[in-house]
């Protein structure tokens, strides 16, 4: 008698006739839609769009502030997840739910509550302006607004690592006379990059195309504080559509590569963590 394995769901080319249809028309033909739409304009006028100075200018703003953001977010949201696993303390549960709330908070939200706790008559910019330090309505405070909505991706991404990772690491490395910098450096880094690595870059993407949180404290001043997602939707307004999809086409292409690279670093991620595991084994 010969046994064959059945799939949960019945209809294995019926669900992925499903599936493709589901998803190209909520994902594929809408993406599509923008890059032959820019397509059309031949990459003589594609090239004179992107190397205007205010597209320049938009794109640095978005990618620098993403960039400056997701790195602190990977440094001290490391942190984070290292004391909601390996310590306890009065109100963790809550602090730890407030974690999420990125997640679920508008973004507006966000932005509006940043713009008055960080402006000149906020409760922390009154203080902060005489002294020079200017948030509100400048570069600043984009990358403020992005620490906020970017911190629980490293948190969330790092902490179960963290949980798995044994304490008798730590203790045999302690007991072999290594400093606690060289626990971190040798035992717990290795361990953690790659996680952090794709904390970092789930945070860089997230930055890149974030809209609500930033246009109401960033100022949005062309060529200062104006990024490349409230840029496209000034071009949207001026019914300029072909420099609306131009730029949207070059946001895409960087989500994409942001895509394989954390494709890449979970693979990588997943890789290191069955050697980890095996290596454990073996010691044992």
């Amino acid at each position: 008698m010969i046994l064959t394995s059945r799939s949960a769901l019945p209809g294995f080319h019926l669900a992925l006739g499903y599936t493709l249809i589901y998803l190209s028309l909520i994902v594929l033909i809408p993406l599509a839609g923008v890059f032959f739409k820019t397509a059309e304009l031949g990459l003589q006028n594609i090239y004179a769009i992107l190397s205007s100075q205010r597209v320049i200018s938009a794109m640095t703003l978005s990618f620098g502030t993403a960039l400056i953001a997701a790195a602190l977010n990977t440094v001290f949201g490391t942190l984070i997840a290292w004391v909601f696993v390996r310590y306890t303390f009065p109100g963790k549960r809550v602090f730890d739910a407030m974690i999420d709330l990125p997640f679920a908070l508008p973004t507006a939200v966000a932005g509006i509550a940043l713009t008055a706790l960080y402006a000149g008559n906020g409760w922390v910019g009154q203080w902060l302006e005489p002294l020079g330090l200017k948030i509100a309505f400048t570069p600043a405070g984009i990358v403020f607004a992005l620490l906020f909505i970017g911190l629980p991706f490293v948190v969330r991404t790092v902490e179960p690592v963290l949980r798995d990772l044994e304490k008798e690491l730590e203790e045999a490395a302690a007991s072999l006379g290594a400093s606690r910098w060289q626990t971190i450096r040798l035992v717990l880094l290795p361990s953690l990059l790659p996680s952090m690595l794709t904390g970092f870059a789930l945070a860089f993407a997230r930055g890149i195309g974030e809209y609500g949180s930033v246009i109401f404290i960033a100022g949005n001043l062309p060529y200062v504080s104006e990024v490349a997602p409230l840029l496209i939707v000034i071009r949207l307004e001026e019914f300029d559509y072909s420099g609306a999809t131009t730029v949207a086409a070059a946001m895409l292409v960087v989500a994409f590569f942001m895509l394989f690279v954390i494709n890449g670093l979970q693979a990588w991620s997943n890789r290191h963590k069955v050697r980890h595991q095996i290596g454990s084994g073996v010691a044992k």
